[in-house]
């Protein structure tokens, strides 16, 4: 009988999740012995297997694609983080088979921008490229650190005004961007995923202090290079915003906060 405490990622697919690798980086910090595992459900049954691992003792679940929005549907409560973001990617217990839906990106990539990459918020004007369900994610969060000012840039413009309507910030066509006009530019757009550029012309980057993919690996290298040839000082992929949402999920579950800049270092050389 397995003693340990229990937790898990769900996903489809997922055997390529670092998720196990971070979160036994944070227990070692912890000084603890969890047991973390990878549960591949089968599209359409996240709520079955769910239910499962917790009725068999789970005490906390990561999801990732494709069911951050059947766990949104599946939990009894939900933050107000996962209520701006429309989708859950951390679930707690609650006791009496209830649970709490939680997302912890925006605060991954925050804790990211500011802890790994030693770069200030409050006062910066930002710009995000996309309009995807991750930007709402973590456009409040970033709203909590005080930017100067947050504009939202999409290839159709009719998902730009909607986000900016419901968070109160600016909109712009990815062909008018004004020339040295911000000091962080985050790539949350979809083609991120498969290393497509966006449109965008390089004076953008003309006094970008950090442009930020919030995908990492491989396919975020087009991106960056892109941005760092266009005159970006600094660069960094969505590794950083891995670590650190997990780390937030983490401390949900256990009350323990980690230190993701050696977890980063350490996740990186895997």
């Amino acid at each position: 009988m397995n003693l340990k405490p229990r937790y898990a990622v769900f996903g489809n697919p997922v055997a390529h999740s670092k998720s196990p690798q971070i979160h036994q980086e944070f227990a070692k910090q912890e000084g603890a012995d969890i047991d973390y595992g990878r549960i591949c459900a089968d599209i359409g049954g996240f709520a079955e297997a769910a239910a499962r691992f917790f009725a068999e003792g789970g005490q906390g679940a990561n999801v990732t694609l494709p069911f951050k929005v059947d766990a949104y549907n599946w939990v009894d409560e939900h933050s107000e983080r996962a209520l701006a973001a429309g989708a859950v990617n951390t679930v707690i217990p609650l006791g009496g088979g209830r649970f709490l839906g939680d997302n912890t990106d925006g605060v991954g990539m925050v804790q990211d921008i500011l802890k790994a990459q030693n770069v200030g918020i409050a006062g910066r004007n930002i710009l995000i490229i996309g309009a995807g369900g991750a930007v709402r994610g973590v456009v409040p969060v970033l709203q909590d650190e005080k930017p100067a000012g947050i504009v939202i840039a999409n290839r159709t413009p009719e998902k730009a005004r909607e986000l900016a309507g419901r968070f109160g910030v600016q909109t712009a066509l990815l062909s008018e961007l004004p020339a040295d006009g911000f000091d962080i530019i985050i790539n949350a757009s979809s083609g991120g995923l498969s290393g497509e550029l966006p449109d965008i012309a390089p004076e953008v980057f003309g006094k970008c202090l950090l442009a930020y993919d919030m995908v990492y690996g491989k396919e975020a290298e087009p991106f960056l290079r892109f941005a760092r040839a266009s005159g970006a000082v600094q660069t960094a992929d969505g590794l950083g915003m891995l670590v650190g949402q997990a780390a937030f999920s983490y401390q949900l579950w256990r009350g323990f906060a980690p230190d993701i800049v050696p977890v980063i270092r350490t996740i990186k050389e895997l």
